[in-house]
């Protein structure tokens, strides 16, 4: 599948990244500060959700990326991962149309076969639904781990190593890459994780080589244009050099 195109648009931020990813974090200690459950603060990070699409899609970023459930949160109160569940299933069916009267063609990575059918139903037909759009590439990181997905890559090359159709010795990076849950989007440029915590917590670890990392204080649920754009300029000081010496500034 092509890579999303830019929207055109009045307001557009000059020199934004290409592709903008983000991990998602700090609902329930939102919720936890106004004394309120859990579930609540899943609720409001979908409405920051709904808020930062339609900002990266005004802002001409190509492609967004979320992290919206790991491989590691099934890990969590089985009660909880039911709100969560619940929540995705009233995202896709509330919101899918206004993505696609949008543009947006909706990408899921991660994990699926051990999803229960109605979600894996969704996932494609929010996939199925939005294919064709060109105003931004939402990829939703789904039950999705970076380890897992590297070592499902690795399992497929295996394959064809053990039927001789590959190499050892012809196994390279971009063979890797090619192997990944989607290889034909580019790397992020800048990875966003709210709430203050530092780390990257299993989320794209091999395309997040040369990503810029911007940790912003902000609790998901209170995330919104000013914070996108002021993690936006923070990159924008950056100097990448890709392991060389001569900057680029190309996003």
């Amino acid at each position: 599948m092509p890579e999303a195109q830019a929207p055109n648009v009045a307001g557009t931020v000059p020199d934004v990244p290409r592709h903008v990813a983000i991990i998602m974090d700090g609902n329930g200690r939102w919720a936890a500060a106004r004394g309120l459950p859990r579930v609540e603060g899943h609720r409001r990070g979908v409405e920051a959700l709904r808020r930062t699409v339609r900002a990266a899609g005004e802002m001409g970023i190509r492609c967004l990326t979320i992290f919206s459930f790991s491989s590691e949160n099934w890990q969590r109160p089985a009660s909880e991962v039911r709100d969560l569940m619940g929540l995705l299933r009233l995202f896709i069916r509330k919101d899918l149309a206004e993505l696609h009267s949008n543009g947006v063609c909706v990408r899921v990575i991660g994990e699926r076969d051990n999803l229960d059918p109605d979600i894996r139903r969704l996932l494609d037909e929010a996939e199925q639904l939005t294919c064709g759009n060109a105003n931004l590439l939402l990829v939703v990181a789904f039950n999705y781990g970076a380890r897992d997905e590297i070592a499902r890559a690795v399992r497929r090359i295996a394959r064809d190593v053990a039927s001789g159709a590959v190499q050892p010795e012809g196994i390279t990076e971009e063979m890797i890459g090619q192997h990944l849950d989607a290889p034909d989007i580019a790397d992020p440029d800048l990875i966003i994780r709210t709430s203050g915590e530092q780390r990257l917590s299993n989320f794209l670890l091999w395309q997040a080589a040369y990503s810029e990392l911007v940790f912003s204080p902000v609790y998901w649920p209170d995330f919104d244009r000013a914070t996108l754009e002021a993690a936006i300029e923070e990159y924008r000081r950056r100097e990448r050099r890709f392991g060389g010496l001569a900057a680029k500034t190309g996003s």
